[in-house]
């Protein structure tokens, strides 16, 4: 990565339009830009391709930053997030449990409860600690001014234990009422998840009454995003806007409205990580996967392309939004130089010095030597990833290692993890260790004879093969796979792994074993012609290069249109370009359906806001 001399603020003044470029990208993620392989892949490729682009992110710190990722400039944008914190979250749950404490209140209460019962102990031992010292002076044969007689000395145990007895069983009596009012406010936060009968009836209204509309009262934290990085995308005038995942849809629709507004085409390419519908919640609030749904439902017809990471979420996207034409499948795979070339190669290219881009050696940080046998799982560390499974196998895996590369080893969950290999007794044989950049990614991984992807059965991690899975290939590991459908169904096709029944600890063992038994046996699968040439990042960003081609020379045309198009008319449609345009490309536009789905024009409520039965072309 190379860094500028200085970091950006979010006050940057917008660059001027390069000559013998090809176009403007500005892409926008709502995270943080460096753990994130897929954004910085597509960020970069497309810079190296001769777009000039900008990838704007959001500040993990609150701060303004700024830095080079090749030809490509990324910064990252302080998100505020006052919206995020409703009045509601404030209040205290007089219907369902009037006993418990206002949020915020309790951990308050319980921690001062703590220091009351604490300094009362601190007391009687102090106390303690003087009827002994008087003690000792009455039996010594030196005479003292301060000690008392013998008899005064047995007095003072029992009586500074009187003393502090009413203290000690009021401060027992008040600490069992805050535990109680605690656990009420504990169980209502927990009823957030599935949602109260108040909960659900708000949803149900909101929803009737605003339809797509309904985010905004449900969860307006999403204008948070907007308030960030709306000026910021309106002063950099991009050509095309390449929005990623749910969050930044809104973001990029919006200033594509405000640029047709001034007569300045913009096209939205939406990239489709996830299915939204089979995401875990982000927050335990039975209003959060609602809202975010209707988020997309309201801007996906803005996008005038649609990219996504598998075959299968392409085809649910398409069902789900009622899309003219699957998105586009763009694979997040590795980039071919990191698999034919070591990263120091690649990053002194970039200009760095060859100690910044020295790849780590993954024994050399397990403490272990090329004998012993490794296996790995490289990604995002939660509960639903099956990392306890790896966990609880190693007793039955007697010599093998497993390292976990995971982006925060400190957090919570790998904590428990650490705890957990402790009281099994191999806590000396797991290893949590941070992220690689995301170019030093193979190389590092192919030290180890195994890679494991023990996912839990979840409706998205069915349908995509992730990016450890195409990570684990081009590093030549032998795989363990859990049974999710797409993934168990391509390693038992190429035959490039085992396949275990999710959750089964014995099953994992079982087919750990089979692997290290022969690990050339899977390694031969690599050696098949095309199939890892297949899935490398060039073949995909030659993908994405055709779009953005494709929708620059759309936006071109829609401004020569523009220009001779009579002053006073009005038949323009500000969320997806001219109208006339889109029909003679043969491609719907808002509100008007095609000769594949049968749907004619339909007006919506709310006057001029139409729905489309699929804008988003291949």
């Amino acid at each position: 990565m190379e860094f500028d001399s200085g970091p950006g603020t979010s006050d940057t003044p917008a660059p001027e339009r390069s000559t013998g470029r090809r176009g403007r990208i500005v892409m926008l993620v709502c995270n943080g830009v460096v753990g994130d392989s897929r954004v910085q892949k597509t960020a970069r490729s497309a810079a190296e391709a001769g777009w000039e682009v900008t990838l704007l992110g959001r500040s993990p710190d609150g701060r303004p930053a700024s830095w080079r990722l090749g030809p490509a400039h990324v910064r990252l944008l302080p998100v505020p997030t006052p919206l995020a914190h409703p009045p509601r979250t404030a209040r205290r749950p007089l219907l369902t449990r009037p006993l418990a404490y206002r949020p915020g209140t309790a951990p308050y209460r319980v921690q001062r409860v703590k220091a009351w019962r604490d300094e009362l102990r601190t007391r009687r031992a102090a106390l303690t600690a003087g009827a002994a010292a008087t003690g000792a002076l009455a039996r010594s044969r030196r005479p003292s001014p301060v000690a008392l007689p013998r008899a005064a000395a047995r007095l003072v145990r029992p009586y500074a234990a009187a003393r502090l007895a009413l203290p000690r069983a009021a401060a027992r009596l008040v600490q069992r009422w805050v535990g109680f009012r605690t656990r009420q406010l504990d169980r209502r936060t927990a009823l957030r998840g599935t949602g109260t009968l108040l909960d659900r009836a708000a949803v149900a209204w909101w929803q009737r009454t605003l339809k797509e509309r309904c985010w905004r009262r449900l969860w307006p934290s999403l204008y948070d995003f907007e308030l960030a990085y709306g000026r910021v995308v309106d002063e950099l005038r991009p050509d095309i806007i390449h929005a990623h995942d749910f969050r930044m849809l809104g973001v990029g629709a919006r200033a594509k409205v405000r640029a047709a507004a001034e007569g300045r085409p913009v096209k939205l390419v939406w990239d489709a990580h996830e299915y939204l519908p089979g995401v875990r919640p982000w927050q335990n609030d039975a209003r959060w996967l609602p809202a975010h749904l209707a988020h997309e439902r309201e801007y996906v017809p803005c996008a005038d392309a649609a990219v996504t990471v598998s075959g299968t979420l392409a085809a649910l996207l398409r069902s789900s939004h009622r899309l003219a034409e699957e998105p586009t499948v763009v694979l997040n795979a590795p980039e071919q130089h990191t698999t034919r070339r070591s990263s120091c190669e690649a990053r002194r290219e970039a200009g760095e010095s060859a100690a910044d881009s020295a790849v780590p050696s993954l024994r050399a940080l397990c403490g272990i030597d090329t004998d012993t046998p490794l296996v790995v799982y490289s990604g995002a560390a939660a509960p639903q990833r099956g990392l306890d499974t790896m966990v609880e196998a190693l007793p039955a895996l007697p010599g093998v290692h497993t390292a976990l590369v995971v982006p925060k080893p400190a957090a919570g969950y790998p904590r428990e993890l650490r705890a957990r290999a402790e009281a099994l007794g191999v806590a000396e044989r797991l290893h949590v260790l941070p992220y690689v950049p995301y170019w030093q990614v193979v190389p590092f991984l192919a030290e180890a004879d195994v890679g494991a992807i023990p996912l839990h059965h979840w409706t998205n991690h069915e349908i995509a093969l992730i990016t450890k899975f195409f990570e684990y290939a081009h590093a030549r590991l032998p795989l363990v796979v859990s049974d999710v459908k797409t993934m168990a169904a391509t390693t038992l096709e190429t035959g490039q792994g085992e396949v275990f029944r999710a959750e089964d600890t014995a099953d994992y063992v079982r087919a750990v074993r089979a692997v290290l038994d022969d690990p050339e046996r899977y390694r031969a699968a690599y050696e098949r012609p095309g199939l890892l040439e297949r899935w490398t990042w060039e073949a995909q960003a030659r993908t994405l290069d055709r779009i953005y081609t494709q929708l620059l020379q759309s936006a071109a045309q829609e401004r020569r249109d523009h220009q001779e198009q009579p002053e006073g008319d009005r038949n323009a449609d500000l969320c997806g370009g001219a109208r006339e345009d889109r029909t003679a490309a043969g491609r719907p536009v808002r509100g008007q359906g095609t000769s594949r789905d049968g749907r004619g024009h339909r007006r919506a409520g709310g006057g001029e806001r139409q729905r489309q039965g699929g804008a988003v072309p291949r």
